[in-house]
């Protein structure tokens, strides 16, 4: 299967060539796709230096910085028009280990999605603080409930998708970034009765650049949360009523 390693980057400078040479390393089959929103400190420039840059190594550079998802959906985009087979998704900080790229591309073999898992057997964190821990484990149990997910790392940003799952998810319709951009695909993955692996792996706070993470995006997660229970709630309540209407006709 050809994959392709979508990555998103706003400020990345300090470390996009070391985790280029990362991945490059951990999947040399695989091509990268660098998604730069117009980075004022010069990574979209690093990147298009890289030796494998226009061999292994693209670079799409948008307008301005829109949010993780519209990012994401881009590179989506970009890679379906390719016809890759396969498409990962992941930080740009090194937070996810570039060598599990192939543990989570093997696993597309038995499943149409999957999870870079911080919260299954093997799976941890690390260089996180007990307050973030809790965020984190607080925000994953809130989003399973309210959605009633079965996936442990509803949160998760390292993910691999096969083309057709991509596809059928309808990712580059939906409208959410940040954090509610990957709850968003897990929920949507799970109505669509998609199957999802969660290989473990051990996540590790940045040690470059800036977190790109602030209150707004989590306030966006939670409350589209209820959002989409509310209304998966009342398409349930009013099929029945059609039906008795159509019935009655």
């Amino acid at each position: 299967m050809n994959a392709v390693v979508v990555i998103p980057t706003y400020d990345e400078a300090d470390g996009i060539e070391i985790m280029l040479d990362a991945v490059r390393r951990a999947q040399p089959s695989a091509d990268i796709l660098v998604v730069d929103d117009n980075s004022p400190d010069g990574t979209a420039a690093l990147v298009a230096g890289h030796p494998d840059f226009g061999y292994r190594v693209s670079l799409l550079s948008r307008d301005g910085k829109n949010g993780l998802g519209a990012a994401y959906r881009a590179g989506f985009a970009w890679a379906l028009e390719r016809g890759y087979d396969v498409i990962v998704q992941m930080d740009a900080d090194l937070s996810h280990p570039p060598v599990k790229i192939p543990e989570l591309i093997a696993a597309l073999d038995r499943s149409d999605v999957a999870i870079g898992s911080r919260y299954v057997e093997g799976g941890g964190v690390s260089n996180w603080s007990v307050s973030r821990r809790f965020i984190s484990w607080a925000g994953n149990t809130y989003v399973r409930t309210v959605l009633g997910l079965t996936v442990r790392d509803a949160t998760a940003g390292f993910r691999a998708f096969r083309r057709e799952s991509l596809l059928r998810l309808g990712v580059l319709d939906s409208q959410s970034n940040g954090y509610s951009f990957q709850i968003e695909n897990t929920w949507r993955a799970g109505q669509l009765g998609l199957t999802t692996i969660e290989v473990p792996i051990t996540f590790t706070d940045r040690t470059t650049g800036r977190s790109k993470m602030s209150a707004g995006i989590v306030r966006e997660a939670l409350a589209l949360a209820l959002v989409w229970r509310w209304r998966q709630i009342r398409s349930h309540l009013y099929r029945p009523s059609r039906q008795r209407a159509d019935v009655t006709a």
